[in-house]
């Protein structure tokens, strides 16, 4: 904490959000997460979003008031679930119960702005169970709800127990299915979809994370974290102890950089701009990159117009710029993949 408050001492930037996470600020002691928070209020002036992440069995009033106190004015409840079985299977430990407390938690105590993390497409799961899970989600007091599907990253126990078929994963259709029943439910209880995973009650969108898909500049302090600034991104050194030792010999705390070529740059904004229910208009993209987006990216909208994966947005039938349509956000990688 002491390192990362002297990183904090010395930026020079204009800060007009700020996140918290991945992993869990509220797994600090009180003592510490409050350090944490109270380092960054030389930043908060000028902040229109403070976000921080947060599990529910490591919310408690002591650290929502801390939050509250110290400017953050937007919480992201890591629930995964309201299904203590599902929750069971993934090795969280908290259960459903406390889950929807720590909601009503933050709610009650001055949150206006909640966010809540789902998952979906576990092995085993139904899709009346899910659908029971996103009626009971939408009735809670948030404003935001993000909706991931399960992965089986290489090297995890999951990947290997699907490996070894000690677990099932679910057939592919089954889980589209699931992703549509999400983007339906929450349509018709007021959550618009505004990117492929993130759901938002109206103004509710989160600011931190739409300026990442505007392949905007951001700053990341401590270790592990990703820069992109000028063009240049840059990534922290990984281990604590090397951290620390630079950070209290005033060293460089890099331990990657690259700067893209303008052609990768405008390539790799487009990629991940497609993301957003909006996608890309053309105007914007040229005043962004300065290319053409139909001259440098004329043979992957061919091809992606003809899978029905992407279609024109057009004003007064002239098209203005692209956007995924339904089957595209099913395979938004691959979208994007073709982009770069």
């Amino acid at each position: 904490m002491d390192a990362l408050a002297s990183q904090i001492q010395q930026l020079e930037y204009n800060i007009s959000s700020i996140y918290i996470g991945g992993g869990t600020p509220t797994a600090l002691s009180t003592c510490l997460f409050e350090k944490m928070l109270k380092s960054l209020k030389p930043l908060v002036k000028n902040v229109s979003e403070f976000t921080v992440e947060a599990n529910p069995e490591s919310l408690d009033e002591e650290r929502v008031m801390i939050m509250l106190d110290s400017g953050v004015n937007r919480i992201s409840i890591g629930m995964q679930s309201i299904d203590d079985r599902k929750l069971k299977k993934i090795g969280r430990i908290h259960n459903s119960r406390k889950a929807v407390e720590s909601v009503h938690l933050a709610a009650k105590r001055g949150f206006k702005n909640v966010s809540i993390d789902l998952i979906f497409g576990l092995w085993g799961e139904s899709a009346e169970r899910w659908k029971k899970e996103l009626e009971e989600a939408a009735k809670l007091p948030v404003t935001h709800v993000s909706c991931y599907e399960l992965t089986y990253e290489k090297g995890t126990p999951l990947f290997f127990a699907a490996s070894n078929k000690s677990i099932t994963p679910l057939e592919d259709e089954s889980v589209a299915g699931m992703y549509e029943l999400a983007i339906d439910m929450l349509s018709l209880r007021g959550f618009k979809q505004y990117e492929v995973s993130n759901f938002a009650l109206e103004g509710c969108e989160s600011k931190h994370n739409l300026n990442y898909w505007d392949n905007g500049q951001y700053l990341g302090l401590g270790p592990s974290a990703f820069s992109y600034i000028g063009g240049v991104r840059k990534k922290n050194v990984s281990g604590i102890k090397d951290y620390i030792i630079r950070a209290e010999n005033g060293n460089d705390l890099t331990d990657f950089s690259e700067k893209l070529p303008p052609l990768e740059t405008a390539k790799e904004t487009a990629a991940v701009k497609i993301r957003t229910k909006g996608g890309i208009d053309f105007e914007w993209f040229t005043a962004k990159t300065g290319y053409d987006f139909n001259k440098i990216e004329r043979n992957a909208i061919a091809e992606l117009i003809e899978k029905g994966l992407i279609k024109y947005k057009k004003d007064n039938n002239v098209p203005t710029g692209i956007c995924l349509k339904r089957k595209g956000f099913l395979f938004c990688d691959t979208v994007s993949s073709a982009l770069l």
